[in-house]
């Protein structure tokens, strides 16, 4: 049963990805007993499994009881200290000390005054005020607090500032304002209206809308430098690279859209992924996703109504007022429940992670299936690629060819064979092109596949079920002419796969077929196309290099084919053949031809070195 466990929770961390987030430590009744976040999911929980003689006790008593592992992906790693607080807040695990408390994370608050100040806060008020984090950390608050100021010079007095007032003369400039950090509008030098601006900008960075206070303060510091005042050109650059190099906490949203609710759902022929995500206070407080077996033909609506109702079920959640859905599900059974599907900004962004998650989830059920049973993950790829490409059988040998020259010289092509979505090395071929003077693609490919299937006709082998051509129409309408003499035209599918935006080619037809570029399909195809030119290079430049050999002992006197051979064959490259003694060579080529190889060798080194 140990060993059982261990090997299970191996496979878990194996599919983790190389992305922050938060883990989750279950045991065997199912309860959360730890909660922690990483930087790197996987080298983090990877960490928990290896020698344990640097470990406390507490968490080698943490790890024995391990009995599943759950994780959630956030965008950076201080989503993954946030959403680490809320969970252990909400769960109380077993094994966490820190976070417990009811401490909440710091903001910072734009007030709703005449002249707006931007402070410090833990907490939220509805009084008009903007609202910007949580933080992680109250450093990270101060530092972000600190460049706006910088960037914007807004007051950090407590002066209830008001028009009135000024027009009044009641304050006077502090000494913010000689040190260069305010612009004093306490006393009339900055206007309502400019000070106003600058409090907008600043709400802008905080937003995480960098590129607005960047064409601001660029267009500010070329206006000082035509008028040389490079000084006040400096301090705009210099205000520019501290923008470049602000390291922004992230907003999930705005605390005060209240509590929301997220489901995102994909699809698969038979199985269905369904993420969810809680916020509370612009926060992420909880994400669950789960994993559905669909028996029928079931409608992506009715799917996603499911997995709501269950979900919620399964964690004894009420919905929020607010839901964000990719598409709306059946509404009638929720009552008081708003369903929205965001088309920009922050709610947007929020769906956009939860589907992330879910694709996530997808895909390491997809690596733990390929793991475990590869005939089954065979057997999906092979059904995908059939549907994708509209093949009348699975494709579970595919052969793909390409061509290789210099400027018409050494013309070879390379012919790669996949099975079952994987390539099969020892049925690769290559092929001198024999027929084809200079450069003409289209001629050596049917040269090359004549050769390939009038060969596997005679020999009654069995024809692949796709082949994949490197190229596009021209290629592709060479290589169907080919067939077309052998008879195999409606016998062999044949597709070219173009390079510039991976079109894929059907014969006679001008109009291409586009794969997702995330599709499984794709990715067996450019796998394929890879491979060949890989290969297809291989063999030319051994060739070339070859070539290139032959061609220089050609020029010595009493040296033929058959002497040659049998020097590349014992030598194998012109260096080693120069550097070979008269006796060594007399033993492959006789004393005559190798006297008259290493008078030629030292002949060409001295006019080397005259010239």
């Amino acid at each position: 049963m140990v060993e059982n466990r261990e090997i299970f929770l191996k496979e878990k961390v194996s599919l983790l990805p190389d992305e922050p987030g938060v883990y989750r430590f279950l045991d065997e009744k199912g309860v959360v007993i730890y909660v922690g976040k990483a930087k790197n999911l996987k080298k983090r929980v990877s960490s928990y499994f290896v020698s344990s003689t640097n470990h406390s006790n507490k968490v080698r008593a943490l790890v024995r009881n391990i009995a599943d592992i759950t994780h959630t992906v956030v965008p950076t790693e201080a989503d993954a200290l946030l959403l680490e607080n809320n969970m252990i807040k909400s769960l109380q695990p077993k094994y966490n000390i820190l976070l417990k408390d009811d401490k909440t994370y710091p903001w910072i608050v734009i007030t709703a005054e005449e002249f707006p100040r931007a402070i410090q806060t833990r907490k939220i008020f509805r009084d008009g005020s903007q609202y910007f984090g949580p933080y992680s950390s109250v450093a990270l608050q101060k530092n972000v607090l600190d460049l706006v100021q910088k960037l914007y010079f807004l007051r950090t007095c407590h002066h209830k500032l008001t028009e009135e007032k000024i027009r009044q003369g009641k304050f006077s400039p502090c000494l913010e304002f000689h040190i260069g950090n305010c612009k004093a509008p306490c006393v009339g030098n900055q206007s309502r209206k400019d000070y106003r601006e600058s409090v907008r900008l600043a709400a802008s960075v905080l937003r995480g809308n960098l590129r607005e206070a960047e064409e601001f303060l660029t267009e500010r510091m070329q206006e000082a430098a035509k008028v040389l005042n490079f000084e006040e050109a400096a301090r705009y650059k210099q205000r520019i690279e501290m923008l470049q190099n602000y390291k922004s906490k992230s907003v999930i949203i705005s605390p005060l859209y209240g509590d929301l609710d997220v489901f995102s759902l994909i699809m698969d022929e038979n199985t269905a992924y369904c993420n969810f995500m809680h916020t509370a206070k612009g926060a992420i407080v909880n994400s669950y996703t789960i994993e559905m077996r669909l028996r029928m033909e079931e409608s992506p609506t009715a799917v996603l109504t499911f997995a709501i109702m269950q979900i919620c079920d399964n964690l004894s959640h009420r919905l929020s007022r607010e839901v964000l859905v990719p598409f709306l599900p059946e509404t009638e059974g929720f009552v008081n429940t708003k369903f929205s599907i965001p088309a920009r900004g922050d709610k947007l962004k929020l769906l956009e992670l939860s589907e992330k998650n879910c694709k996530l989830a997808r895909i390491e059920k997809l690596k733990q299936i390929e793991k475990t049973d590869p005939e089954r993950h065979a057997d999906r790829i092979m059904e995908q690629m059939k549907r994708d490409l509209e093949l009348d059988r699975q494709p579970r040998h595919i052969e793909c060819f390409d061509n290789s020259n210099i400027q018409g010289n050494f013309p070879v092509s390379s012919c790669v064979v996949f099975r079952d979505g994987k390539p099969s090395k020892k049925d690769y071929r290559h092929f001198n092109i024999k027929t084809v003077k200079g450069i003409d693609d289209f001629a050596s490919m049917k040269e090359t596949l004549y050769r390939r299937y009038s060969r596997m006709l005679s020999e009654n082998t069995p024809l692949p079920d796709l082949i994949v051509v490197d190229g596009g129409k021209g290629q592709l309408s060479s290589a169907y002419e080919t067939l077309t003499e052998l008879g195999l035209q409606h016998k062999i599918p044949i597709i070219g796969l173009a390079k510039r935006l991976e079109e894929v080619f059907y014969p006679g037809d001008s109009t291409p077929l586009y794969l997702d570029k995330s599709s499984e399909t794709l990715k067996v195809l450019m796998h394929i196309r890879d491979e060949a030119h890989r290969f297809g290079i291989t063999f030319h430049r051994n060739q070339r290099s070859r070539g290139f050999i032959v061609s220089e002992l050609e020029q010595i006197p009493f040296l033929g084919k058959k002497s040659i051979e049998k020097l590349l064959r014992t030598f194998r490259t012109i260096s080693s053949i120069k550097k070979a003694s008269v006796e060594e060579l007399s033993a492959v080529v006789g004393k005559k031809r190798a006297e008259a190889i290493c008078t030629y060798f030292h002949h060409t080194e001295d006019q080397d070195t005259l010239n």
